[in-house]
């Protein structure tokens, strides 16, 4: 038993650079190659690793790989890594799939389909209820959403490009989703959409329609009484610091802390019994670097108090040991 169980940790490959990663996907092109990125700090990344461990045993074809997200940036920079643990399928040295977040079904139910098919995951059609009410809540996420190729910041196709631009110039507030890096959302949108191309846009959770609709409305001046105006981003930036008494800003939230350092900090305010809320910076970009700005303060986490920067991590940390931290919490200082 304890030799089996040695012969499944080996099946998992440890990766720590980009150059190992990349000599991988071209010794193992042929096959199906999961990459798990992951966290030291993370316990449900711990989790995930052992579920790895046991699909490798299952699926003697498969290569299973492991990268810590933070030690290979650029790697995670690349492949759009946010949070952990996130899971990338490769075959013939392409990224053909993605599973955000530790669900063990999903991963694999993903394995076996990919396992059995060498392909893509199914359409909609083999589980429309689920699907249907994932995209239900995806097009309902924001007030204004963007369904592309790539992101904002970096659009994979000319259309996309061109609609973000349109938005943009607009100053219309919009998130968006990368249909590349889900399969299953980018073929069961557009039959749920009834609209076969992106990029595609929603307002209130209503197809609005695709690059052409959008530069109709945009030419008949339609466009802005339709789609919700970006507020200045100072102004904006000045509601969320001050939208709780105590607000910090991290990556992930006190729930899931998706870095060490935001980690940290949660568990110190937790020990405070102050109530607070959070922002997750990972989830805005144009928060994540308006907000370096304006609070002249070059990293994260961030802790407010009644709208005024306390500081990071370190700070936090030399208020509790002083003995400080409580009374500013209550904004006695």
């Amino acid at each position: 038993m304890a030799a089996g169980a040695a012969e499944a940790a080996a099946a998992v490959v440890e990766v720590g650079s980009a150059q190992q990663l990349e000599e991988l996907l071209r010794l193992r092109a042929k096959s199906l190659l999961v990459v798990h990125f992951w966290a030291p700090w993370a316990p449900q990344c711990a989790q995930m690793n052992e579920v790895m461990a046991e699909l490798a045993k299952e699926h003697r074809h498969v290569s299973f790989v492991k990268l810590e997200a933070e030690a290979v940036p650029e790697v995670s920079e690349k492949y759009e890594i946010t949070s952990v643990p996130t899971f990338l399928f490769f075959k013939n040295s392409q990224k053909i799939d993605r599973l955000d977040g530790a669900h063990a079904p999903e991963l694999t139910k993903k394995v076996q389909r990919h396992a059995a098919s060498g392909s893509f995951p199914p359409t909609a059609s083999e589980h429309p209820k689920d699907l249907s009410v994932r995209l239900k809540k995806l097009t309902h996420a924001a007030p204004c959403m963007l369904f592309m190729k790539g992101t904002p910041q970096e659009p994979r196709c000319g259309f996309s490009k061109q609609m973000v631009e349109i938005l943009q110039r607009h100053n219309i507030h919009f998130s968006s989703f990368d249909i590349l890096s889900d399969e299953e959302v980018r073929q069961g949108l557009k039959t749920f959409s009834n609209w076969p191309t992106y990029p595609q846009l929603y307002v209130s959770g209503e197809l609005i329609g695709g690059l052409d609709i959008v530069k109709e409305l945009e030419a008949s001046n339609e466009l802005d009484t339709i789609c919700p105006k970006a507020p200045k981003l100072e102004e904006r930036l000045k509601v969320l610091t001050n939208k709780a008494t105590v607000m910090l800003f991290m990556k992930g939230n006190k729930q899931e802390a998706k870095c060490g350092f935001s980690k940290q900090i949660v568990e110190i305010l937790n020990t405070t019994g102050i109530d607070y809320e959070t922002f997750d910076i990972l989830e805005d970009e144009e928060v994540r670097q308006g907000l370096k700005a304006y609070s002249n303060w070059p990293t994260y986490p961030q802790l407010y108090v009644k709208g005024e920067l306390v500081g990071g991590l370190d700070i936090v940390k030399e208020l509790k040991e002083n003995g400080e931290l409580l009374p500013i919490l209550r904004g006695e200082n």
